[in-house]
């Protein structure tokens, strides 16, 4: 009898033991399954909302910083940049009256007069010095100027004082004979006491082209400065009579300024300028000097306080991208009478 193992299942390889508190393996997501579409739209909804707090900050920043912009400019053309007050430890004031003299330039008589007013107000002002760096412009503006200089100085009984860096021409020189003394460099130009009116006229160019100038007045003399229009004997005679007579008033006003100090000859009211040193010579002027000069030998105070109103750079952008556009081409038609 043969001995055998009775009938069975096989045997199978041993199995690991399972771990029960093993961490789950990670599902894959595949393109096609509800997981990977929840995860790709949660992704695009957070870029979306990021973006818009992004367009939503950018808005708020371009917003806030216009608002910025004409909160500055305002102020600066409702302020006008006043000048320094009430500074009271002694001191030479200064105003300063530099480049063309017109209506809206900074060496106008709104401008200038607010700071001299401010400097002959202010009490630590020793005396008030002009400063001047002009080659002359409106006789309407310098004749304002004066008359406030005169009107300041019989007020607050304060020394006035001229002194002229590179040029003091025409409007300028009207403006620096309202002081008590007038300080030059020795190559200073002054002078050029004279009137001018200036324009073109185009009338024999316009026959040679064969353009017809076409203009409707109601006044015979309406039209008579059109630079495309013939000017009559009669309002040629009108114009320079209207010449001599500012011409006069500027005399006058430099006569009464300078007194037995000026040396008149044939050629001082010509609209003639010459160098400080000859100036000086003329009566013209009265000394070499600077500013530095007057402030510390002259009036005994070195501290030079400046009123001068400055003009900041909102108003300069103002002037830009406003009126100021077509500026140029009104002054190259403009003949109004000129100290230049």
């Amino acid at each position: 009898m043969n001995d055998s193992n009775p009938p069975g299942p096989s045997a199978q390889p041993p199995q690991p033991p399972t771990d029960r508190f093993a961490p789950e393996a990670e599902v894959a997501v595949t393109p096609g399954s509800s997981s990977w579409e929840r995860a790709t739209l949660e992704k695009l909804a957070f870029a979306t909302l990021a973006e818009q707090k992004a367009s939503r900050r950018w808005r708020n920043f371009v917003r806030l910083a216009w608002l910025t912009f004409f909160v500055g400019l305002a102020w600066a053309l409702l302020g006008h940049g006043s000048p320094t007050t009430n500074v009271s430890t002694p001191h030479t004031a200064v105003v300063e009256i530099k480049g063309e003299i017109a209506v809206g330039a900074e060496a106008s008589a709104e401008f200038v007069n607010a700071a001299l007013r401010a400097a002959y107000e202010d009490e630590g002002a020793r005396a008030v010095v002009l400063l001047i760096n002009s080659p002359g412009g409106s006789p309407v503006q310098a004749g304002m100027m004066n008359d406030e200089i005169l009107r300041l100085k019989a007020k607050y009984k304060k020394p006035t004082y001229a002194v002229v860096e590179e040029t003091c021409a025409s409007a300028a020189y009207y403006i620096a004979v309202a002081a008590d003394a007038i300080y030059v460099d020795k190559a200073s130009i002054v002078g050029s006491i004279g009137v001018l009116m200036d324009g073109f006229g185009f009338t024999g160019l316009m026959d040679k082209l064969g353009i017809e100038r076409r203009l409707l007045t109601a006044g015979e003399n309406k039209g008579f400065m059109d630079p495309f229009s013939v000017q009559s004997d009669k309002q040629r005679a009108h114009a320079q009579s209207m010449l001599n007579q500012i011409h006069q008033q500027f005399i006058t006003v430099v006569k009464n300024g300078r007194g037995q100090r000026l040396k008149e000859t044939p050629e001082t009211f010509t609209g003639l300028f010459w160098s400080g040193e000859q100036a000086v010579a003329m009566g013209l002027a009265d000394q070499l000097g600077s500013l530095e000069f007057v402030a510390r030998e002259v009036v005994k105070a070195e501290d030079i306080v400046d009123y001068t109103r400055h003009e900041n750079v909102a108003e300069r952008l103002a002037k830009r991208f406003g009126a100021a556009l077509g500026e140029g081409a009104m002054k190259a038609l403009q003949t109004s009478p000129s100290l230049r």
